[in-house]
């Protein structure tokens, strides 16, 4: 029987070779394929954690090759220490708390040491992880436990706190004085034997995570994810890593590991490359630029606020020549910023991508720097095992090249379900299977994919669809603009107008007559910002989105007021 790597390889014969698109079936297929030495592993008995392990160097090199360094303390651990660690978690688990398979185990942390640590112990032992954000409200974390079926809770002492009133469980990742009773990460490491067996091993088909998607414009659903999903993507990334270097490459990681991002790229992924991860906490700026400096990073996956910065942060300040590549995902980059980056680093391969929770991670991808500058709106062509279709959002129709419609995506990668909820799982699978994002996007003539706004985020004045992320590019474009957002504002006589949400560089004088007309004079009539709100900051999730329904309940508190 053909693999479906195989099947996709012979089926693009008949495609056209430049696009991937054939004009039969409506369907985009991946024009890159992968070497014998890079196929995915298909055994049906494989799980995540067994497969990350067997990736690691040899016993030789692992004792000395680092995996591992915490950005503020410069603690470093080697890749046989992690070996050991989750081996030993993995059995204290097991044998010490008697978490089993099917079990779900709740994770309450910013990024740490601990945290790769943690996500292959629960892994390999075929529990169910479940991550969530550290600022979380405890009704939100309720909320997650509750949905979740939550049997067991791990902790960072700083976030115990609210799991109390969840009655769940808890193992706390470091001593701390207020709860001196809990069990420790740390001393279940240290007092378990690295040897786990257990009674009913994971395989490819079962579950291995729920991730809460973001929720930025409607209510956070559980993305149910397969070892195989995870199997997938982590082979998928270390292919788009230059394995030859790999052992000299230096990543910073800032991107929350709660997040598909984080966690399919640092918690999993990239120890199949044997790379060094240093590990920020949390993210903030300035600490970033001294990491790069201290590290010597090469490697930065980010998101487009952390490029923007990088534009409009000074020269000089700090040594950033190490920098070799930058990647860009979880939000759309616009083509100002990313030309504008490539300007002020023309050493740095900026390599955009695109990819959702629940397609557990990358979708789309650049093989090479010639082909982003290229296409530097894009964010690259479909990776390795992945379909795609341009839907006509009206007609439903598929649509061939340079025409606009919702995205939808085909892959091993793709999630199961969402958790309890088949409302929106039937909503958001058709009947053969493929996933409609969401997003409204188009594929050019070369099969680079360009993704337009979120369908649900677009504004509709007078009849015309005005993109918001179109608007928010125009408007950092400006030198006085730090960051911006652009949500709908009802309107009786037009339906919706277009405000932006600013802010501006301190000191600066900017009017909202002003930010009016800088926009009027780039765009046509009903694209035009209509009004203006200056802010200190942008809501943001964790992975850089634009929170456009916080500052929609926050502007029509405004509105009631007057």
């Amino acid at each position: 029987m053909a693999t479906i790597e195989e099947e996709s390889v012979s089926l693009v014969q008949l495609f056209d070779k430049t696009s991937g698109f054939n004009l039969e079936t409506g369907i985009y297929h991946s024009l890159v394929h992968l070497s014998e030495d890079d196929r995915i592993p298909t055994q049906p008995n494989l799980d995540t954690a067994t497969y990350v392990l067997s990736q690691f160097p040899p016993l030789d090199q692992a004792e000395s090759q680092v995996a591992l360094i915490d950005s503020t303390t410069h603690e470093q651990v080697t890749y046989a220490r992690l070996d050991r660690s989750v081996r030993a978690l993995a059995a204290g688990l097991y044998h010490g708390l008697g978490v089993k398979k099917g079990d779900v185990v709740f994770v309450l942390s910013p990024n740490s040491l601990f945290y790769p640590t943690i996500c292959l112990a629960v892994l390999s032992i075929g529990a169910v992880l479940t991550t969530a954000n550290p600022l979380n409200t405890v009704a939100e974390i309720a909320k997650q436990v509750r949905d979740s079926g939550a049997k067991l809770a791990i902790a960072s002492p700083e976030e115990m706190h609210k799991l109390v009133p969840t009655g769940v469980p808890t193992l706390v990742t470091s001593y701390s004085k207020e709860f001196d009773n809990a069990l420790t990460i740390q001393e279940l490491v240290e007092n378990s034997e690295p040897l786990c067996i257990p009674e009913a091993k994971p395989v490819q088909s079962d579950t291995a995570a729920i991730l809460y998607s973001s929720g930025t414009t409607g209510t956070s659903k559980g993305v149910v994810l397969t070892h195989s999903n995870f199997i997938y993507i982590v082979k998928l990334l270390k292919w788009s890593v230059d394995v030859s270097n790999a052992q000299k490459d230096v990543f910073l990681c800032f991107i929350p590991m709660f997040h598909i991002y984080g966690l399919a790229f640092f918690a999993l992924g990239m120890f199949c490359a044997g790379t060094t991860t240093v590990i920020m906490q949390k993210f903030d700026f300035q600490n970033m630029l001294k990491a790069i400096q201290r590290y010597k990073i090469n490697n930065i996956p980010a998101v487009p606020p952390v490029i923007l910065g990088l534009v409009k942060h000074p020269r000089g300040a700090y040594d950033l020549s190490s920098l070799r590549r930058v990647g860009s995902g979880a939000a759309p980059l616009s083509k100002e910023v990313a030309d504008r980056f490539r300007e002020k680093f023309p050493w740095v391969e900026l390599r955009p991508g695109y990819g959702l929770t629940e397609s557990t991670g990358g979708a789309t991808y650049f093989v090479s720097n010639n082909q982003a500058k290229a296409h530097s709106a894009s964010s690259g062509r479909l990776i390795p095992c992945f379909s795609a279709k341009v839907v006509d959002v009206e007609t439903g129709l598929t649509l061939p090249p340079h025409k606009q419609g919702e995205l939808w995506l085909k892959s091993p990668t793709i999630m199961k379900e969402y958790l309890g909820n088949e409302d929106a799982t039937a909503a958001t699978f058709d009947s053969d299977g493929w996933l409609k994002t969401g997003d409204l996007c188009y594929i050019d003539r070369d099969g680079y994919l360009y993704i337009v706004d979120r369908i649900k985020e677009l504004i509709k004045h007078k009849g015309f669809q005005v993109a918001p992320a179109e608007l928010e590019a125009i408007l950092l474009s400006h030198p006085h603009i730090l960051d911006a957002a652009v949500i709908p504002v009802e309107d009786e006589e037009t339906g919706q107008i277009p405000m932006a949400y600013v802010v501006k560089a301190s000191g600066s004088h900017l009017t909202e007559d002003h930010v009016i007309q800088f926009v009027a004079d780039q765009v046509a009539s009903y694209k035009k910002i209509r009004r203006v709100r200056f802010i200190s900051a942008i809501p943001r999730s964790a992975a850089g989105k634009i929170l456009r329904r916080e500052l929609s309940q926050r502007n029509q508190g405004v509105l009631s007021k007057l």
